[in-house]
C-alpha cells in the first residue's frame, strides 16, 4: 500500500515517538542498576525497624576488658577512621580460624567462657543452666542487627537462634593485618567484648567474613555504633581497611558526625 505524503509524515513522527520512549526506558534501567549497586541493595530489602541503636562492651562487677594491643582513643569515630591505613586486603586462602586459638577462651580470666559471658552481658532476664554460674540457659536478646526481640533457650537445635558475632569478622581482619599479630594477640582479638555481639543467627551467617561495603545491619539505628565498633576494634589491633571499606564506612557516618569511638568501659 501507498502512503500519502501526510501519512508518511505522521507515520515517521510516531517512529521517533516510539525510539525515544525505549531510549528513555533503557536509560532508567541503566539509572536503577546503578543505585542497586550501591546503595540500594541496602536500602531495597530494609524494613524500617526501631531496634537498639548502640550495644555494651563490658558488664561491670564480674567481666573484665582485654589488653588489646593498643588502646581505643577516645573521640571522633570518623577522626579514628582517617587514621587507619587503607590498602587492598591479603590474599584469604590460607585463612584457618585455629589462627585465632581455641574457641571461647576465658581470655578475661573471670571463670567463664567467652561465649557465655557475652549472652550473660548482652541476654535480658539471663538464666543459668543448673548448679551452673557460668553456662547461660535462657534469656531474651533486643537485637541489634535485625531490631527483632529473640528468645534464647540452650539446647542442640535452639541455640543457633542467637550466636555471638565478631564485628571484624575474623576472616577480614586476617586479610587486612591480622596476620602480622602474635598468636596472643589474635586470641585476644578473637575473645574481646569490644569484638563480639550476640546476635540473630541468620543475620550472623548472612554477614559471614563481609565487611562494610558488602555488608550492614538491616537495623539502621544501629549502623552508626556498628561502624564505629569495627573502626575501633580495628585501632585497636593495627588492621587495616580496603578502599571501598572506607568509602562505606564514611558514608555511615556522615548520617551521624558526633559518633564517638567504642571503648571498653564498663556499661
Amino acid at each position: 500500500m501507498t502512503l500519502t505524503w501526510p501519512e508518511f509524515r505522521r507515520a515517521r513522527r510516531r517512529s521517533r515517538q516510539a525510539w525515544v520512549l525505549l531510549a528513555a526506558a533503557a536509560l532508567t534501567g541503566v539509572a536503577g542498576l546503578g543505585w542497586f549497586f550501591t546503595v540500594g541493595q541496602f536500602a531495597a530489602v530494609e524494613p524500617p525497624t526501631d531496634g537498639p541503636s548502640e550495644a555494651p562492651v563490658l558488664a561491670a562487677g564480674w567481666m573484665n576488658g582485654v589488653a588489646s594491643v593498643r588502646p581505643v582513643p577516645a573521640g571522633s569515630a570518623a577522626a579514628l577512621l582517617d587514621t587507619l591505613t587503607v590498602k587492598r586486603p591479603a590474599a584469604q586462602d590460607n585463612y584457618d580460624r585455629s589462627a585465632f586459638g581455641q574457641a571461647w577462651l576465658d581470655v578475661d580470666r573471670n571463670g567463664c567462657d567467652t561465649r557465655n559471658d557475652i549472652l550473660r552481658r548482652d541476654l535480658t532476664g539471663a538464666e543459668f543452666t543448673k548448679e551452673s554460674g557460668c553456662r547461660v540457659a535462657a534469656g531474651t536478646l533486643r537485637e541489634p542487627y535485625t531490631g527483632r526481640q529473640i528468645t534464647f533457650s540452650r539446647g542442640a537445635g535452639s541455640s543457633k537462634a542467637v550466636q555471638i558475632d565478631h564485628v571484624v569478622a575474623l576472616g577480614d581482619a586476617w586479610q587486612k593485618g591480622a596476620q602480622q599479630l602474635t598468636a596472643g594477640q589474635r586470641e585476644d582479638l578473637a575473645n574481646d567484648p569490644l569484638n563480639l555481639i550476640a546476635v540473630d543467627g541468620p543475620a550472623n551467617q548472612d554477614k559471614s567474613a563481609s565487611d562494610a561495603a558488602t555488608w550492614l545491619p538491616p537495623n539502621k539505628a544501629f549502623r552508626c555504633h556498628y561502624v564505629a565498633r569495627q573502626i575501633s576494634v580495628k585501632a585497636a589491633y593495627l588492621l587495616w581497611v580496603a578502599p571501598a571499606e572506607k568509602d562505606a564506612m564514611k558514608r555511615v557516618l556522615a548520617s551521624c558526625p558526633g559518633q564517638q569511638t567504642i571503648v571498653a568501659a564498663a556499661q
